[in-house]
């Protein structure tokens, strides 16, 4: 296990930018904040007050997704407790998070990309899956989690996105979202 966690770190140092100054380290930076829940949050309910009711219904469930996928991981991240890599960017998430594995921001961004895949528009869903990958890698690159984090993060929100997918008309389907030619596919296996 040991060697497992040094080549995790290993990996990760040399993924990084967040000390390099120029155009990658900028992007990582943009791209690594892009996954931040408030701003999700604050962009879902944009969506849910000036969209069409399929949008609405799409916002809500993805809002959904980031509040049940955020209580899960910040379960698993004060159960397994491992410290973030030493690094200066990012004082806000080691301040107020001091925990990196899994990375919620990587569960964040594949589950809604695995929403956005199943219920949204295909090229809504291919933006967000490209999206999610690079939100991922950008994390590490700013040292702000390990790889293995990152990896952990995107495999648990793909399980709970399709969690989320397989329980959502047992608890609430909103009237749009269930005419999604995609979904109503998922829901009739």
């Amino acid at each position: 296990m040991q060697k497992i966690l040094e080549l995790d770190a290993r990996l990760s140092r040399q993924m990084r930018v967040a000390e390099r100054p120029g155009w990658l380290r900028s992007l990582a930076a943009l791209l690594a904040h892009s996954g931040d829940s408030w701003f999700w949050l604050v962009g879902l309910a944009l969506v849910w007050w000036l969209g069409s009711p399929y949008w609405r219904d799409l916002a809500l469930v993805m809002a959904l997704g980031i509040l049940v996928t955020a209580l899960v991981v910040m379960a698993i991240k004060f159960t397994v407790r491992r410290r973030r890599p030493e690094g200066e960017w990012g004082n806000i998430y080691r301040s107020t998070d001091p925990h990196s594995f899994p990375s919620g921001h990587a569960a964040r961004a594949m589950m809604l990309a695995v929403l956005a895949i199943a219920l949204g528009p295909a090229w809504f869903g291919a933006v967000l899956l490209v999206w999610a990958v690079c939100v991922s890698l950008a994390r590490v690159a700013m040292g702000v989690h390990y790889l293995s984090d990152v990896l952990a993060g995107m495999f648990f929100g793909l399980v709970m996105g399709g969690m989320i997918l397989v329980l959502l008309p047992e608890v609430w389907i909103p009237t749009a979202v269930a005419s999604s030619r995609i979904y109503a596919g998922i829901i009739s296996r």
